[in-house]
């Protein structure tokens, strides 16, 4: 494993910080419908480019993070996200081959999958789970990737020594 130029660290650290602090921007119930999940979304984008670099213990600390942040209970995220993180490292080799069709398919099959933990976590404490609109989020998420994988994309011979 080659180390990082200290630019693409810093876009990988800036982008984590900002979709932590997208994440928990307050909206109003209206608009939080159509929000995307983008620490998902960052992590997965990092998870496909760099898979040798972003490690199970970053996705295990951002979700603790967004625990506290969210006042939740310790470890609902940190599991959604090191599922993630998981199928997207397990399968990044096949995603840089999707078209971007596919690819927006399988953004959208891997959100579900994240909200499906968190609901059925929140479910298993006991907590009321409303999950009627949580397909917009899920659906504005996978309409996003495009752009977010544009504005992220480095150019491949500068992200390594």
């Amino acid at each position: 494993m080659k180390p990082l130029y200290f630019s693409t660290l810093c876009l990988i650290v800036i982008s984590f910080f900002s979709a932590i602090i997208l994440n928990i921007i307050p909206l109003p119930p209206f608009l939080a419908l159509f929000y995307p999940l983008w620490l998902p979304l960052v992590l997965i984008y990092w998870i496909m480019i760099l898979p040798e670099h972003i490690h199970f213990t970053l996705a295990w600390i951002l979700g603790l993070l967004i625990d506290v942040l969210y006042g939740n209970c310790l470890g609902e995220h940190s599991l959604a996200l090191c599922v993630v993180a998981y199928l997207a490292y397990r399968f990044h080799l096949q995603f840089r081959m999707f078209p971007l069709t596919q690819q927006l398919l399988f953004i959208f099959a891997m959100l579900t999958i994240y909200q499906v933990i968190l609901i059925w976590i929140k479910a298993w404490l006991g907590f009321p789970v409303d999950f009627r609109w949580t397909w917009i989020s899920l659906l504005v998420s996978s309409l996003v990737w495009p752009l977010m994988r544009n504005v992220l994309k480095i150019n491949p011979l500068e992200l390594r020594h």
